[in-house]
C-alpha cells in the first residue's frame, strides 16, 4: 500500500472548524482552525489595521476571508490527503465545491507527480458544506490600485508601468523582507500604502512532515489572490494588479498539464474572476482581479525590466536565498533569470547582481538541459518556455562569442544551428486587462 493510500485510510476526514478575527494589542489577527483528527492546526495573517474600526464592506470581508480558510487549507490536506473536507464555518453551492477541487486538484499536480500519486479528479476528494448563503446586494465606491510584490523583476516592471498611467498604488507585501520593501520604497511608494500583512505556518505541519507524511508544492499563488481580495477589499481600492504573464501557461512535464505555476496561470485567473463574480458580488462590489503583464513573455518582461537599473541591486527572486535577500547561484531559478538577463546585459553588471557568473558552472549543465530540451521535465521553478530561454542564450551568445563561458559553449553544442522565435512583438490576446491599461504594453493583435 502506498503511504497516500496509508496515510487516507488512517486519516479519513479533513474539518475546516472557523476563521476568526480578532484585536490584539496593535494589530489585528486572522485565525483559521483546521484539523485532522487529533492534530490541530491554527494558521494566522497579522496585520496592523484594527479590523473593527476599518470602513468596509463587512459582509464581504467575511465571505473573502472564509474564502482566503478554503484556499490556505489544502496547504494542511495535503499532509495526509483526507478523502472528505468538512467544512463547518460557512456554505458552498455546488458550483464552488467544483471549483475548489478543480484549485486543488490542478495546483496540487506536481505535488502528486512528485509523490508518485495518480488520484482520480471525482474521487481524490469530497468538500461537505451547507449551501451557501446569498450575499445582500450592494455597490461600493472604490478606487486606486493594488500590486502584489514579491521582491522579483516581473512586480517591478508592473509598478514602472503602472506608474506611467499615474495611478494611485499601494503594494501589497506578505511577510516583508528587505528586497520586498526594497522595490517598494525604490518605485516610491511611501510605507502609509504598503499593505505588509505577517503569515504565519502552524508549526504543527512542520511536525507532521518531520514525522513523514507528505510535502509537496501547493497553489500558493491562490493564497494571494484570496489575500489580496481581503486587503484591497478592506482599504477601498478597485484593482488587484498581478505580474503574471503568458508564459506561466506552459506545462513543466511533457505530454501531462502539470504546472508548477497553475494558480499563476490564465487559466486560474479566469476561473478566479469567475468566482469573484459569482460570490463577492461582482466587480461593482469587490475589487477587481487581474494579471497586467499577461499579454507579455517573460523575455519582454526582462527586456522591460533591464531599463530601470535602480532596482539591479535591490531585486531578488531566488526562494532559497529569501530569507537573506540573496541569490544561491545553484537552483535553476537563480539560472533562469541570469540567463534571461544575460540577453540583455554584460557579465560586469551581471556578476554585480548575482555574485558570481553562472554562465561559468559546468555543475549546473542538467539545470540548463530542462530549461531548453524538449523531452526533458522543465525545473520546478517559476521559469518561462523553453523558446524563451533558448533566444535569450542566443542572444547571450551573441554578446559573448568571442570568448564563450562554459554553459553557452554547451548551449552552441546543443543547438549549433539555431534560429530563434521572435518575441519582438508577441502580445497573448487572452488577458483581462481593463482597456484603459492596454496601452501601457503597447497591444499588437499579431503575434
Amino acid at each position: 500500500m502506498s503511504l497516500y493510500d496509508e496515510l487516507r485510510q488512517k486519516h479519513s476526514r479533513f474539518i475546516y472548524h472557523g476563521y476568526e478575527f480578532r484585536r490584539e494589542q496593535d494589530c489585528t489577527r486572522l485565525e483559521f482552525h483546521f484539523s485532522i483528527d487529533e492534530y490541530h492546526f491554527r494558521p494566522v495573517w497579522t496585520f496592523p489595521s484594527e479590523y473593527s474600526s476599518l470602513e468596509i464592506d463587512r459582509e464581504l470581508a467575511d465571505r473573502i476571508a472564509f474564502s482566503l480558510g478554503m484556499a490556505e487549507l489544502v496547504s494542511y490536506w495535503k499532509c495526509a490527503c483526507p478523502p472528505v473536507v468538512e467544512v463547518r464555518c460557512g456554505g458552498l453551492s455546488d458550483w464552488q465545491k467544483q471549483w475548489w477541487k478543480k484549485l486543488y486538484f490542478n495546483g496540487l499536480g506536481e505535488f502528486f507527480y512528485r509523490n508518485g500519486i495518480t488520484p482520480d479528479f471525482d474521487s481524490f476528494i469530497t468538500i461537505e458544506a451547507p449551501a451557501e448563503q446569498p450575499l445582500s446586494h450592494r455597490v461600493n465606491a472604490l478606487s486606486g490600485i493594488l500590486v502584489p510584490i514579491g521582491g522579483g523583476k516581473d512586480s517591478v516592471v508592473t509598478l514602472e508601468l503602472l506608474k506611467k498611467a499615474d495611478l494611485d498604488i499601494s503594494a501589497y507585501i506578505i511577510n516583508p523582507r528587505k528586497a520586498t520593501l526594497g522595490c517598494a520604497e525604490a518605485a516610491g511608494i511611501t510605507p502609509d500604502r504598503i499593505i505588509a500583512p505577517k503569515r504565519t505556518i502552524d508549526k504543527q505541519l512542520l511536525e507532521l512532515n518531520r514525522l513523514g507524511y507528505l510535502n509537496g508544492h501547493t497553489p500558493f499563488s491562490a493564497v494571494v489572490a484570496f489575500s489580496a481580495e481581503l486587503f484591497a477589499c478592506m482599504n477601498g481600492l478597485k484593482y488587484i494588479a498581478l505580474s503574471n504573464e503568458s508564459s506561466a501557461n506552459e506545462a513543466y512535464v511533457e505530454g501531462t498539464s502539470i504546472n508548477h505555476q497553475y494558480s499563476k496561470s490564465t487559466e486560474f485567473e479566469r476561473d478566479f474572476r469567475e468566482y469573484c463574480e459569482s460570490s463577492f458580488g461582482g466587480y461593482s462590489r469587490c475589487p477587481e482581479y487581474f494579471s497586467l503583464l499577461r499579454p507579455w513573455s517573460e523575455w519582454q518582461i526582462a527586456r522591460e525590466f533591464v531599463k530601470y537599473p535602480q532596482y539591479f541591486g535591490i531585486f531578488q527572486s531566488c526562494n532559497l536565498g529569501s530569507k537573506n535577500d540573496t541569490w544561491c547561484c545553484n537552483c535553476a531559478k537563480c539560472l533562469y533569470v541570469y540567463i534571461l538577463l544575460a540577453a540583455f546585459l554584460d557579465d560586469e553588471i551581471l556578476v554585480r547582481i548575482f555574485g558570481c557568473n553562472m554562465l561559468q558552472k559546468p555543475e549546473l549543465s542538467e539545470m540548463l538541459d530542462g530549461l531548453i530540451l524538449d523531452g526533458e521535465d522543465k525545473p520546478f521553478e517559476c521559469v518561462g518556455t523553453k523558446d524563451e530561454v533558448r533566444l535569450s542564450l542566443e542572444m547571450a551568445w551573441q554578446r559573448r562569442k568571442s570568448d564563450p563561458p562554459t554553459l553557452l559553449r554547451r548551449w552552441r553544442e546543443l543547438f549549433p544551428e539555431y534560429s530563434p522565435v521572435s518575441l519582438d512583438k508577441f502580445f497573448d490576446n487572452d488577458n483581462f486587462l481593463p482597456e484603459k491599461l492596454k496601452y501601457l504594453l503597447g497591444e499588437i493583435n499579431e503575434h
